[in-house]
């Protein structure tokens, strides 16, 4: 167990740290996305979207307010971040739906893995002062597969597993906004 989670966050940081080589070369197709806190419902900042050499998607987060370290960071189904009911309880950005997953898997997976979700992304960083800044690179998407849905940052890391919680135990959802079209 402690070694698979050292070897996901190696895997994470690896993909992180290369993402920043990404910064500045995307081509100019790019979409900012607002990001909301679900709570208050005050502006976080924005993530550039923006495709890479059709290899896959870049997302360069300008954020703050959030707590520091790891966040489950996905894109979701419906671009929608108003809140729903589920069990008789309010879930702040609940209309989004699930992660992105037009192949129907099932699957909460790592973001280079055919065998998931396609809207399981990189892990959000971020640095002790609240900020998020670091690109991020997601292989498996494309800028035109994404448009209208919604981008999600969660409370807690992501193990890129549905083990031992669904969906990489991000819990709770903290900020959202919709990637335009």
């Amino acid at each position: 167990m402690k070694k698979r989670l050292l070897s996901t966050i190696a895997g994470s940081l690896t993909l992180m740290l290369s993402a920043s080589s990404f910064a500045g070369h995307h081509e100019n197709d790019g979409k900012e996305v607002i990001m909301n806190n679900l709570e208050t419902g005050m502006s976080m900042g924005s993530v550039m979207v923006s495709s890479y050499d059709d290899d896959g998607v870049v997302f360069t987060p300008n954020l703050s307010g959030l707590t520091p370290g790891a966040h489950g960071f996905h894109v979701h189904q419906n671009g929608d971040c108003s809140p729903s009911m589920k069990d008789g309880k309010k879930v702040l950005g609940g209309a989004a739906g699930g992660h992105f997953d037009p192949e129907d898997t099932g699957k909460h997976r790592a973001p280079w893995s055919e065998k998931g979700h396609e809207g399981d992304l990189p892990v959000l960083y971020v640095e002790e002062n609240g900020k998020a800044t670091q690109p991020i690179f997601a292989p498996e998407l494309e800028l035109d597969d994404i448009e209208g849905r919604a981008l999600m940052i969660h409370a807690g890391g992501d193990n890129y597993s549905d083990s031992p919680k669904k969906l990489g135990g991000g819990g709770d959802r903290v900020a959202c906004g919709v990637i335009g079209k």
